[in-house]
């Protein structure tokens, strides 16, 4: 296979002789588009939620302080077409409101409060995309996580910001479909698959990369159960030259290698090691300060 990527031109990310060093997010884009790096990237789940309400900037801000390279979030757009940081299409279950955000305005929304996972209402209002892209600007990749659909709209205001290299957007579209979006505009975010390879449409997105000789830098592989067919569909995707990304949120999404939960009851190593051990170098969690603090103590991160 060729390698494929679809991302701005990593020479981009490169400062010319005399200039200013490379900011964190800007180094951390490099390691993104490197196949051979084996620092492991830590991926903060709707930024350290379990300390403030999902997706707030609270929340963002506590990620990076601990030293979460990649902030994942989910955008949604209102009625008055204000991309808004959200992961429900609803704000019944995040917020003292109700309603779907596509039928409601930017001000009514604004004015709700964000609640905590255990349901307590704060005096935090649900963030905009732009407010969250500033925040992370310069300190931490951001990953549009749910909102491939609003690619045009999130694309121009990171242009607008200056910040296009240093988001990363994911997605199930078949890779045809992709390049055809990507064409129609210059400086893209970069993009990411996720490739469930234990279910039809997973392979058959694998295999439509594959049948394109095309390579994306890294792919999110997800599977409920481990086996044979698993650590040949992950090696597949690794030996071809992608970066693997994987979770440790849920069993459910690892075949039950991993659970932050068990790490943070036992010996952290005994849990994260199994899921390093499939080869991956980029980390989904929602317990960031143990999972840097493990592979600190590995060398795995700065």
């Amino acid at each position: 296979m060729r390698k494929y990527i679809f991302a701005t031109l990593l020479a981009a990310l490169i400062a010319p002789l005399g200039a200013l060093a490379a900011s964190r997010a800007d180094s951390i884009a490099a390691e993104l588009h490197n196949p051979e790096s084996k620092r492991v990237l830590v991926v903060a789940h709707r930024g350290d939620w379990r300390s403030w309400p999902e997706n707030s900037l609270p929340a963002m801000q506590s990620a990076i302080d601990q030293g979460a390279d990649i902030i994942e979030l989910d955008i949604h757009m209102t009625a008055d077409s204000v991309l808004v940081v959200c992961h429900d299409a609803k704000v019944d279950r995040t917020t003292t409101g109700r309603g779907r955000i596509s039928e409601l305005s930017y001000d009514s929304i604004a004015s709700l409060s964000l609640r905590t996972g255990h349901g307590i209402a704060t005096s935090l209002p649900m963030p905009t995309l732009r407010e969250a892209l500033e925040l992370c600007r310069d300190k931490a990749v951001v990953n549009i996580d749910k909102g491939y659909e609003y690619y045009d709209q999130a694309l121009a205001l990171c242009h607008e910001l200056g910040v296009a290299g240093q988001v990363l957007i994911k997605g199930k579209a078949l890779p045809a479909d992709v390049e055809s979006k990507l064409k129609a505009h210059t400086d893209n975010m970069m993009y990411m698959p996720i490739v469930e390879v234990q279910k039809e449409r997973g392979q058959a997105l694998w295999n439509a990369y594959k049948e394109r000789a095309e390579v994306p830098m890294a792919v999110e592989v997800c599977w409920s159960t481990c086996g044979p067919d698993v650590d040949a569909a992950i090696a597949e995707i690794r030996d071809a030259g992608a970066k693997i990304w994987v979770n440790s949120l849920w069993p459910k999404l690892n075949g039950g290698l991993c659970d932050d939960a068990a790490a943070m009851a036992s010996d952290p190593a005994e849990i994260y090691d199994a899921l390093l051990s499939t080869g991956a170098t980029i980390v989904q969690t929602d317990r960031i300060g143990l999972l840097v603090s493990y592979l600190r103590k590995r060398g795995l991160h700065p």
